[in-house]
């Protein structure tokens, strides 16, 4: 007759033989770790599946949609939104210290800012950066005349759908992307210059 047994203790009375008490515990033991693993493999599959389901809902900001969201304060002190800049075409730059590409056109950029502010033309280069010290000592060095900010989390960049740099956006004062340009581009180059002029005066 077999009788009760107490799993936890590993007490058992049995004619079934002195070794089957320890036999059934480790199972049980066993079987509880099994189903931990199972457990926590299930809830890191369903983790992964919610992060994939919000990226791809993130949606990626193009040509004709309104920009969104998005105030920051810049290294300047000065408050710059979406529709609120201080002009009448914001190139909206996504960067990085650590980006040689960006490295690479920012004098560029740089010269496109000084010449064509006066016509409304706002620049502002929004760093990924996450140390402020490597962010300010670069723009120390680089001394640019266009307006900089810092966004560590990429909160405002992720929004755009933005994920690689560097990526610029161009907005009128609507709020709406009118142009988009990935990767770096030759912002002095005589083509790029005539090409923004045309976007101000569609956009006057």
């Amino acid at each position: 007759e077999i009788k009760e047994c107490d799993w936890s203790s590993d007490v058992c009375s049995s004619d079934l033989g002195p070794g089957y008490p320890k036999i059934v515990s480790n199972f049980m033991k066993q079987s509880k770790t099994e189903r931990f693993l199972a457990a926590m493999i299930i809830v890191l599959v369903l983790t992964l599946v919610a992060v994939v389901a919000d990226t791809l809902r993130s949606k990626v900001i193009g040509v004709g949609d309104t920009a969104p969201e998005f105030s920051i304060r810049t290294d300047s002190g000065l408050t710059i939104s979406r529709t609120n800049f201080g002009g009448r075409l914001l190139v909206l730059n996504f960067w990085a210290t650590w980006c040689p590409p960006w490295v690479e056109e920012m004098p560029w950029r740089d010269q496109f800012q000084k010449k064509l502010k006066a016509d409304g033309v706002v620049v502002l280069g929004i760093s990924i950066d996450e140390d402020a010290n490597t962010y300010h000592a670069f723009l120390k060095r680089a001394n640019v005349s266009f307006l900089t900010a810092r966004d560590p989390g990429a909160k405002i960049s992720s929004r755009f759908g933005t994920f690689r740099y560097p990526e610029t956006y161009i907005i009128d004062t609507r709020g709406k992307v009118v142009q988009k340009i990935i990767g770096p581009a030759q912002w002095t180059d005589a083509r790029m210059i005539s090409y923004i002029k045309s976007l101000l005066k569609a956009h006057t």
